[in-house]
């Protein structure tokens, strides 16, 4: 029996390493041609190593205003989108996961029929325009403000909390805020990481949203003005620099981009790894 668990053991390891490779050479690829001259990567000479080594792709969208104005409407939407969110979705978790609150069940299955049937994009936009949202960051915000997915995930946790603790409050004469504030939410750091993270990736990723509510460019989220870079070679800024410059290559800079827009999630995962993993281990043991 041992040898056939190490046998499978290995078996996973080796499909695993794999299926991480597989995943790996995409990013490889677009990395190497974001550093890559234009003349090679019009040969295809370009694999997953830059050939003739330049920076010039990352020269022209960091003199790009257009892509500094989205990168920073990006990162306002994922940083008050998500605070938004783990404000909500934690003070709806909370209530759901006591037995002692009435109407719970209810509430929780017409939570779980949002997930089966969303509502179509027509009704969404006229819900939008009438609340005089179009062209505004605040419809990329408020209509996601609570993920169901996200919110079973929370209560999971919550549930999974000793009651003694929050009797304990109680007694001591701590309200409901209170209690919430001083006594469940340290203690759910690795489910508020997690719920975090699922909710800045989403905001960061996210285009479709702003591509029907927002016609004012100046507004555009990164990830819409990649959607042109790479849809239109609309280059903006470096659009001019390419009758003068012809070392700067349109597929480049479409690469340079998606490197940029991809960093900053990159960067922020590491230090939310511990809690990540550990909120999802919690949450998938108990509902």
């Amino acid at each position: 029996m041992k040898n056939k668990g190490s046998l499978f053991d290995g078996f996973n390891y080796i499909f695993l390493t794999l299926v991480g490779c597989l995943m790996v050479f995409p990013l490889l690829h677009v990395l190497a041609k974001s550093f890559s001259s234009s003349q090679a990567i019009n040969a295809g000479k370009v694999k997953l190593i830059p050939v003739d080594w330049t920076l010039t792709n990352y020269h022209v969208i960091l003199g790009d205003s257009s892509i500094w104005r989205a990168f920073m409407v990006s990162v306002f939407i994922t940083v008050v989108g998500t605070l938004i969110n783990l404000i909500l979705t934690a003070s709806l978790a909370y209530p759901l996961s006591r037995p002692e609150y009435s109407m719970r069940k209810v509430v929780l299955i017409f939570i779980l029929i949002t997930m089966i049937f969303q509502a179509p994009l027509i009704p969404n936009y006229m819900v939008i325009k009438n609340l005089h949202l179009i062209d505004s960051l605040w419809a990329l915000i408020i209509p996601s403000a609570i993920s169901a997915y996200n919110l079973f995930i929370m209560r999971s946790f919550f549930v999974a909390l000793p009651s003694e603790l929050i009797d304990s409050a109680r007694i001591d004469g701590a309200g409901e805020l209170r209690t919430m504030w001083s006594v469940i939410l340290p203690l759910s750091k690795p489910a508020m990481a997690t719920m975090g993270l699922f909710y800045a990736v989403s905001h960061w990723n996210s285009y479709s949203s702003a591509l029907y509510f927002i016609n004012n460019r100046a507004l555009y989220p990164l990830q819409l003005r990649l959607r042109e870079i790479v849809l239109s070679n609309d280059l903006g800024q470096a659009g001019n620099l390419l009758e003068n410059v012809n070392q700067i290559s349109p597929a480049g800079v479409q690469m340079a981009v998606i490197v940029v827009s991809v960093v900053p999630i990159i960067i922020v995962y590491p230090f939310l790894q511990k809690y990540f993993i550990k909120g999802m281990l919690i949450g998938s043991i108990k509902a």
